[in-house]
């Protein structure tokens, strides 16, 4: 089939993937000679604007003696989302080139655009990140340091129930409370450090910590202060410390677009000092809430009337958290090395340009990550056009295309769809986002991994049925193959492989709450356990997984293999997602390859792999 350009391909595009300011791009087409082509245009525009811009191209050269090429350099001074496809004048008239997906053209009348980001040529992201490994914690129900707990309001209750599912059936009134703890602290955590360090983790992204009135924590009650559930700003100096000292860095979680209503700054119970927000309009946050009518009329998040919408553009709210004695800066100064933004689609990009300069003032190297679901390059929210990853916001974004993409291949063996959704990622982030993605396969707010990849689909699942269900012992152990497989996948793409605490330990669960289950300490699924750790010091080992190439070399029938090579090492991953062993045939280079897994079969030219399994081959 005739394809006049291919985005994803060198010779038709000088350079893969984004590109920086000031950088020079050659686009190159290629038509028949036939055609009797006397003219063609990149037809270029940035992302928002209403009109495009025409750039003649060159003819460049023949190929063979039936087709010619034209070509074009573009330069953007500025870092912007930019839209191309491209026109080429015949005697019949005029003749577009779109894409047609996966980076393929098509001739026809109309049709969608590239995509070509441009990001700022100055734009760097944390090198400390590059090649580790995050491990997410829930810090109620991680781990306790077994000390009693203080000043503990009378309306939270204290479990010992550590086995228990967390507390889910609604009150009278129809509210779920999330008012029941487990015990998990800091100082806990410190504890397990050691553990951690085992599993090659390099950092640690804690759920809120900050005192709130839910177990969760995303109901803020006050930004300047350790929930006393978990401990003291001393023990989080503490924890921030040790942990430095195994290498290991601390990222928190950042909760901005709303509070609590029952915080200091709304104070709708009046369990605080303060002159809360709803209690009067002289209140000094009055101004950072939306009141439709106050006091009881007020936006909140999705609804949630526990929850008061921030006006992130109000300027004390902005200096409050981003000023030089800001929530940003203190959190780093007392130890942490970064913030991870909730819902980053609700912060405007004046709070976001404000942040990012906090943090990197207060520290060069600090982490600025977002929670973003979908393709950060090129999310709207709100009817606007983010420009989240083009240097001035965010170093990087949850990878939730990524894990998506990993758990349905893995699943349901589409191996075209995870090339598809996988490449159009890393076509269209820059390099610098590529190599910190924060690479998950589940998370606080989804299913756990093993459930997700062998349980029952719960979207249209109620609580009540999520409470009851579990795997069986068979649907378990087929969980736990599919993991290995998808596990070795995560920690072999680009970007940075997180760990959802007890992922490792086969915890299992469906959504929230019941995917916020307490670690099982002593009652650890070993075997995982111990694949995980050799799946971090295989990473650990291989400074390829840091910043090297990715390329997919082939995504059919069942089967993904792509490489991640640098100057002095390179990597083969193979993937067989269908129900039956396979052998995959590799290229003369690969033939001494030795499997670091130990799951797969070398011989010659031939890899044998197991059903549902992946293949980690090195180069020697």
């Amino acid at each position: 089939m005739y394809i006049p350009y291919n985005s994803r391909l060198e010779y038709h595009k000088s350079i893969f993937g984004a590109v920086k300011t000031d950088q020079t791009v050659t686009f190159r087409i290629i038509l028949p000679r036939d055609f009797c082509c006397h003219a063609a245009k990149l037809v270029i525009k940035k992302a928002e604007a209403d009109e495009y811009g025409y750039i003649n191209m060159q003819w460049d050269c023949m190929e063979g003696v039936g087709e010619e090429w034209w070509k074009v350099d573009f330069t953007a001074e500025k870092a912007a989302l930019y839209k191309y496809h491209f026109e080429y004048d015949t005697s019949w008239g005029t003749s577009r080139i779109y894409h047609a997906g996966n980076g393929l053209a098509a001739i026809k009348g109309d049709g969608e655009d590239w995509q070509l980001t441009v990001y700022d040529k100055d734009f760097h992201t944390p090198e400390w990140l590059r090649g580790g490994i995050i491990y997410q914690i829930f810090p109620d129900r991680f781990a306790s340091s077994g000390t009693k707990k203080q000043n503990v309001p009378s309306d939270r209750v204290l479990r010992t129930d550590r086995d228990g599912d967390p507390y889910w059936i609604p009150t009278a009134e129809g509210k779920v409370l999330n008012n029941d703890y487990f015990g998990g602290d800091l100082n806990g955590i410190e504890q397990k450090l050691g553990y951690l360090k085992s599993l090659g983790v390099t950092c640690i992204y804690l759920n809120p910590i900050f005192e709130a009135q839910s177990n969760h924590r995303y109901d803020t009650a006050n930004y300047e202060k350790i929930d006393s559930m978990l401990g003291t700003e001393k023990d989080f100096k503490s924890l921030c410390e040790s942990a430095k000292k195994l290498g290991i860095r601390i990222m928190l979680d950042g909760v901005f677009s709303h509070t609590g209503d029952d915080s200091r700054y709304f104070n709708r119970y009046s369990r605080y000092d303060s002159l809360g927000a709803y209690q009067s309009k002289e209140s000094p946050y009055y101004g950072w809430y939306k009141f439709n009518k106050w006091p009881d009329d007020y936006e909140s998040w999705w609804g949630i009337e526990i929850l008061p919408e921030v006006n992130e553009d109000n300027s004390d709210f902005i200096e409050y958290i981003t000023g030089k004695n800001g929530i940003a800066r203190k959190w780093l100064k007392l130890g942490a090395s970064g913030w991870r933004l909730d819902v980053a689609d609700e912060l405007p990009d004046e709070f976001l340009d404000e942040f990012r300069k906090a943090v990197k003032e207060e520290k060069a190297d600090g982490l600025v990550l977002g929670e973003v679901w979908e393709d950060a390059s090129n999310k709207s929210s709100y009817g606007k056009l983010r420009r989240y990853l083009l240097g001035k916001q965010l170093d990087s974004v949850m990878n939730y295309p990524f894990a998506g993409a990993v758990i349905d291949f893995i699943r349901d063996a589409n191996a075209e769809l995870f090339a598809s959704r996988v490449m159009s990622i890393v076509e269209n982030y820059p390099k610098e986002v590529l190599d910190v993605l924060m690479n998950h396969l589940s998370t606080h707010d989804t299913m756990r991994a093993i459930t997700a990849l062998a349980g029952e689909n719960c979207a249209y699942r109620d609580r009540k049925w999520q409470s009851t269900h579990s795997l069986d012992e068979r649907e378990y152990h087929y969980g736990m193959k599919l993991l290995m497989a998808a596990s070795a996948m995560q920690f072999a793409l680009p970007g940075v492989p997180t760990i959802y605490y007890g992922d490792e330990a086969g915890m299992q669960g469906y959504k929230d709450p019941f995917n916020r289950r307490c670690y099982p300490w002593g009652k650890e699924n070993g075997e995982l356990v111990e694949w995980y750790k050799k799946l971090g010091k295989i990473r650990n080992e291989n400074s390829v997984f840091k910043d090297g190439r990715f390329e997919i070399l082939s995504a059919v029938a069942g089967c993904v293999a792509f490489s991640r090579k640098n100057d002095d090492e390179a990597i083969l991953v193979i993937s067989n997602s269908n129900p039956h062993p396979i052998t995959y045939y590799v290229k003369s280079e690969w033939c001494d390859a030795h499997d670091l897994l130990g799951n797969g079969k070398v011989a010659a030219n031939m890899v044998d792999i197991e059903e549902k399994s992946t293949v980690i081959l090195k180069r020697k």
